[in-house]
């Protein structure tokens, strides 16, 4: 299985995109779950870590 690199404040790209028309996310906190805020609009939204790994599409860049 693939592992990908994200640390609190990556932004990632999600399969599908939010509601308000933009799929890029930043990472704002890492844990079991993993909270992520939508970078056009705002909206946060925590998934389970499990979750978070299969709609996850790729890692734009790395802020550590």
């Amino acid at each position: 299985m693939e592992t990908k690199e994200y640390h609190l404040g990556s932004l990632v790209i999600m399969k599908k995109g939010h509601p308000c028309g933009n799929n890029e996310w930043e990472i704002v906190r890492t844990g079991a779950d993993i909270k992520i805020k939508c970078t056009k609009c705002g909206r946060t939204v925590m998934l389970p870590r499990v979750e978070f790994n299969k709609k996850l599409k790729k890692v734009k860049s790395e802020e550590k």
